[in-house]
């Protein structure tokens, strides 16, 4: 079974997000990766090799 992470997307920077763990790891992710509304300050679970917004 794959990993569940949770992540807020911190900012958008051109075609990358930058997403931090609730541990504070920095993880930049291509924008197109994410849902198409993804915005700053999101909550983000990555789960089975899919980005969901959660809050």
């Amino acid at each position: 079974m794959l990993e569940t992470v949770i992540y807020r997307l911190v900012r958008l920077d051109g075609d990358y997000a930058v997403l931090e763990s609730e541990d504070g790891n920095e993880n930049r992710v291509a924008h197109a990766l994410l849902p198409p509304e993804a915005d700053e300050g999101n909550i983000i679970k990555w789960e089975n090799l899919s980005y969901e917004i959660i809050g």
